[in-house]
């Protein structure tokens, strides 16, 4: 897997020796199937396809040595015009495009399932890893995983003017850990004026909090940032406040039998 490029998905799948690779689950060999079914029209095998990412490829944010060839796939199809449509997820109710879920695979900011595979490999996680005593060379996986971050990078910031705005910042939260790359530390110039104009301002407080965060570590400026998080917060609470809890059901204060737990 180089540095440099992104392959073709097919030859992922083609040139990948997918059983000598394992996920959380055992062999891998079963993962190419599940890769061609996130293209599929039906709205359910997509959704079951992308569960297989989610729970075989990054279980309990573990990589595996399968973790990074599915991750060159998943990006070689980000801009495959099948991937604007629908999938289901968990704990969502209201299908979302594909797209902004797989780029929330990559970066889990855009869901609330699992972390993300690129905050994997981020230097903090390094520092930490290597304060308790693993360090990530000394686990392929992570190893691979860092190698491919230029090649994802390339597809990741090729959605980055997507039509649809949850594609748009997903893909604005998915570069920011790839630019933990040294090879990549140039970009976090460009990413920058759209992690303020976009992201700081999403709907989402993930977003928010993210872009602040990245943007102050890169050594922005974040003071006015800061403050409209607080104005946020503040609306927030005052919402929470003015709900009016004598609709709400009472609290059970007493149980007739045992709680299933």
């Amino acid at each position: 897997m180089s540095r440099v490029g992104l392959p073709e998905p097919g030859v992922v799948l083609a040139e990948t020796d997918w059983a000598a690779l394992e996920h959380a689950y055992g062999t891998a060999e079963n993962t190419p199937a599940q890769l061609i079914a996130l293209l599929e029209t039906n709205q359910e095998v997509r959704s079951r396809a992308l569960e297989h990412l989610d729970h075989a490829m990054l279980h309990q944010t573990t990589l595996y040595s399968a973790t990074a060839p599915a991750a060159l796939y998943v990006a070689g199809i980000l801009t495959d015009p099948r991937t604007a449509a629908l999938v289901s997820t968990v704990p969502r109710t209201t299908p979302g495009p594909l797209r902004a879920e797989l780029l929330g695979w990559l970066d889990s900011a855009s869901n609330e399932v699992t972390d993300e595979v690129t905050d994997e490999v981020t230097d903090e996680a390094e520092a930490t890893s290597r304060h308790y005593g693993f360090p990530p060379e000394d686990y392929p996986p992570f190893v691979q995983f860092r190698e491919i971050r230029p090649a994802l990078f390339v597809s990741v910031s090729r959605c980055l003017d997507d039509p649809d705005p949850h594609v748009r910042e997903a893909a604005i939260s998915a570069c920011i850990p790839l630019l933990d790359d040294p090879l990549l530390f140039s970009h976090r110039t460009e990413l920058a004026p759209l992690l303020r104009k976009t992201l700081a301002v999403s709907a989402r407080w993930q977003y928010r909090d993210r872009a602040i965060e990245a943007l102050a570590r890169w050594g922005e400026d974040t003071a006015e940032l800061e403050v409209r998080r607080e104005a946020f917060e503040v609306c927030a609470a005052e919402r929470r406040d003015a709900r009016d809890w004598s609709t709400e059901p009472p609290l059970l204060t007493d149980y007739t039998s045992a709680p299933p737990f």
